[in-house]
């Protein structure tokens, strides 16, 4: 017999956003020596200025926690109204049980769908779709989305290459139902086959064996990615655009993964957005939060320009995979 029921097929949209940057900044003259570079150098290849490192006492938990209360607390809701929970990470230092479960604990509602998504930079625009379609088929009514990373633990000081990328941050947004369409379709994919252009090695098997040493360290192959990030994901930016009925005319706003300065005014470039879109730059001063730089980035950029409250936006995710994925949103009207 053939399954009767039906599903509401609501619209969805972001209600709120939330961050939290650990207070801690690093310039670049903190980094520069062990890495036999300059001040110069790093702004130059990547426009970070300064990036923010977790302290002793702050963890993922504790970092997306914080985040979390400020997105629940603007977006009028209480905790208890939250019943899915979607944690975006490659760095909680458990493989099991997940972020998400001891989320909800510290928020106080264990009882909500709770799961991690491990996508590295592309985590957090994965999680803003798999929540939209969970609430537009009738399984959740409002979710947690959360980007959270502490890539100070997994980034190896001496290494020239990455040393001067990475930070720690979380961001958090809250997706609700809604009359009109506010999130668009997702666009989504992988290049796997250059899987290895990003890599955190050595594995946890490596480390259980007889005699090792070492802790796992991230390592890219910069050149190769920076090619596939400029060159493979505008196209897929601009097909997210035209899927929800954009175009870079109409775009309010464009906050791709803050990666590198050089990638976000290349794929503006190449995308040839106009100057009257607003484009995030926050890795100049929080540096390359992975998963989490999405959202620290819209919350930074509604802190700056609060008349894009509202407005119509593109986000785009990219990185270790290589996957990525976009859509385009309306950005949460301002808090009341």
């Amino acid at each position: 017999m053939a399954l009767t029921f039906t599903t509401p097929n609501s619209h969805s949209r972001i209600l709120s956003v939330g961050a939290y940057r650990p207070s801690r900044i690093i310039p670049n003259s903190e980094i520069v020596d062990r890495i036999d570079s300059s001040d110069e150098w790093i702004r130059e290849r990547s426009g970070i200025e300064s990036r923010r490192f977790a302290g002793p006492d702050e963890s993922v938990i504790s970092m997306a926690l914080a985040a979390s209360k400020q997105a629940i607390s603007r977006s009028g809701l209480s905790v208890s109204d939250i019943d899915a929970v979607i944690v975006a990470t490659i760095t909680y230092p458990f493989q099991t049980p997940s972020a998400a479960t001891e989320l909800i604990m510290k928020l106080g509602n264990p009882k909500a769908a709770a799961f991690d998504i491990s996508a590295a930079c592309a985590g957090f625009c994965y999680g803003v779709g798999m929540a939209a379609d969970l609430i537009r088929s009738g399984t959740a009514t409002n979710v947690l989305v959360v980007g959270v990373e502490k890539l100070s633990d997994f980034t190896d000081p001496d290494d020239r290459g990455t040393a001067f990328i990475f930070a720690d941050g979380a961001g958090a947004v809250v997706i609700g139902k809604s009359e009109s369409a506010g999130i668009g379709p997702m666009i989504w994919g992988s290049d796997a086959e250059s899987r290895d252009a990003i890599l955190m090695t050595p594995s946890w098997i490596d480390l259980k064996a007889p005699g090792s040493v070492g802790w796992p360290d991230i390592s890219m192959q910069g050149q190769t990615v920076f090619r596939w990030a400029v060159y493979q994901m505008a196209p897929v930016a601009l097909k997210a655009l035209d899927v929800a009925g954009l175009t870079p005319e109409t775009l309010a706003a464009f906050i791709p993964h803050q990666a590198n300065m050089r990638i976000i005014d290349a794929m503006a470039k190449s995308m040839k957005l106009p100057e009257s879109v607003a484009i995030a730059r926050d890795v100049r001063v929080s540096g390359n939060t992975s998963a989490a730089s999405v959202p620290i980035a819209m919350d930074a950029l509604l802190a700056e320009r609060p008349d894009l409250h509202g407005k119509s936006a593109l986000i785009i995710g990219f990185g270790a995979g290589l996957v990525y994925a976009a859509q385009a949103i309306e950005l949460p009207q301002a808090p009341k």
